[in-house]
């Protein structure tokens, strides 16, 4: 049976999805975008953009019970390539060794149009 996470620790969904699906011990989150949990969307460049990302994911994972140490799959997307070595940057300082498998895509355009956009698949504790 799948349930619904939801938090107010991250921006709502902006439309008819969840911030994540549980599945068994299973953790799938939607793509996350650099709004504050107000729906701010985050001023600066990809390194700013990327951190915010990552903390509405850390969110959206306490939620379901889980954290970043748990995720076993991300996917990156990128509205443009070569911006791909300063989101990698700030990526790295918050996934350790083993790291989780990964994508990494351009896109032609991401919501609210932002630079970044990621989703995670997770292991629940």
């Amino acid at each position: 049976m799948k349930d619904i996470v939801q938090t107010d620790r991250a921006p709502a969904a902006i439309g008819p999805y969840s911030q994540a699906v549980t599945f068994g011990n299973l953790v799938v989150t939607s793509g996350q975008i650099p709004l504050t949990a107000q729906g701010e969307l985050v001023a600066g460049g990809i390194a700013e953009q990327t951190e915010q990302v990552i903390q509405n994911l850390r969110a959206v994972l306490a939620a379901a019970g889980t954290d970043l140490d748990r995720v076993v799959k991300t996917t990156v997307f990128l509205a443009d390539m070569n911006e791909f070595a300063a989101m990698n940057a700030v990526y790295e300082q918050h996934f350790a060794a083993p790291y989780p498998a990964r994508s990494t895509v351009q896109v032609a355009r991401l919501p609210r149009d932002v630079r970044v956009e990621i989703e995670v698949l997770a292991e629940r504790h």
